[in-house]
């Protein structure tokens, strides 16, 4: 699929006050932000922020760094739903795509290029300073008085702190399946999923953040499995120590089954976390958003008993499996004083 949206031969500043110029990627040898027309369908449509999902963009407009700040591009209400994969965090982003309410990005791509920035070995206070500009770029409004929530790819965690920093006035929720849900996941997605997990905790080994006693040999020992489970509660201890230290004023915690049990519940408890104008007829709008009643990755309908088979299927073939790696990545949790109940669960 080819992006065929309109050609621009014209004042990169009006293209970055342009929301529907999505700031998609940045370069840092230029040190500069390349723009790719997407328009609002095209959003909804994609169900992430990828050129796999987008397709070949028609034009790709670079734009300095110094010059897209200097743009002064208008800004919304920004916030931000945090996650840990495999937990309905694309469903729930989609689903406040709602005009004049709020408009949903996907993981965009330019919060991995931040993350991949920094793993080559770039100055963390340059990497902020760049952060900074990608927040305020991201938080363009699509519509009048509307917000703008970003869910980036769970690689960009370890920026959290950072962005939570940069935008004190925004609120973030911290998304999660439970382990032996997020254990059955990676189970039954195959060998590419497995092997996902290991390059999410090679990331995490790369930041430093995997202290639970472990020598780098010990993970050459351990199965598929044991390697996620291991991942998990190093994001999962992150969330811990982010939602005590910025509080529930900001930080709300919601895991994955909670949230498909109820979910028209749980989407307004999160419109009115995030502050948004939620009014009766935007209210309707929402619940009816088809992004609830479908699958998030490749939009057929999708009911809760769906997913409650997937959850079956893989209980049945990799169950035992599943409990004995559990078992001991409770011991882990344990001996590492890793709380597996989060503070400030979503209110409803």
């Amino acid at each position: 699929m080819t992006d065929t949206g309109p050609d621009f031969s014209g004042d990169k500043a009006a293209l970055v006050r342009d929301s529907l110029w999505h700031a998609h990627r940045y370069d840092a040898v230029q040190d500069a932000f390349q723009f790719r027309h997407v328009a609002r369908d095209q959003h909804r449509r994609a169900t992430f922020l990828t050129d796999e999902y987008l397709g070949e963009a028609a034009q790709v407009v670079p734009v300095p760094r110094v010059q897209a700040l200097a743009a002064g591009a208008p800004r919304a209400p920004l916030h931000f739903i945090f996650h840990s994969a495999f937990c309905a965090s694309t469903m729930l982003v989609r689903a406040l795509d709602v005009p004049g309410l709020a408009m949903g990005l996907s993981e965009p791509m330019l919060c991995n290029d931040m993350m991949g920035w920094r793993w080559r070995g770039a100055d963390r206070r340059q990497v902020a300073a760049v952060l900074d500009v990608s927040l305020a770029l991201l938080q363009r409004p699509f519509g009048p008085g509307e917000a703008v929530v970003v869910k980036p790819s769970n690689i960009f965690n370890p920026l959290i702190q950072a962005v939570m920093a940069l935008r004190p006035e925004s609120r973030a929720l911290l998304l999660y399946a439970p382990l032996p849900v997020f254990l059955a996941s990676v189970a039954r997605k195959g060998l590419w999923c497995r092997l996902w997990a290991r390059e999410l905790l090679e990331g995490q080994l790369r930041e430093g953040g995997v202290d639970m006693g472990f020598g780098p040999a010990d993970f050459f020992r351990q199965s598929d499995l044991q390697v996620a489970a291991v991942g998990w509660l190093v994001q999962h201890r992150q969330f811990g120590q982010i939602a005590r230290a910025l509080g529930p004023e900001r930080v709300a915690t919601l895991d994955s089954e909670t949230l498909t049990a109820a979910k028209p519940d749980h989407l307004k408890a999160l419109a009115r976390h995030f502050g948004l104008g939620l009014t009766p007829a935007l209210e309707q709008a929402m619940l009816a958003n088809p992004a609830l009643t479908s699958h998030s990755k490749f939009g057929q309908a999708f009911s809760a008993e769906d997913r409650a088979a997937e959850q079956d299927f893989a209980r049945r073939a990799y169950g035992d499996e599943i409990d004995k790696v559990h078992v001991w990545a409770l011991e882990v949790a344990r001996v590492n004083g890793i709380a597996l109940d989060l503070p400030h669960p979503l209110s409803l």
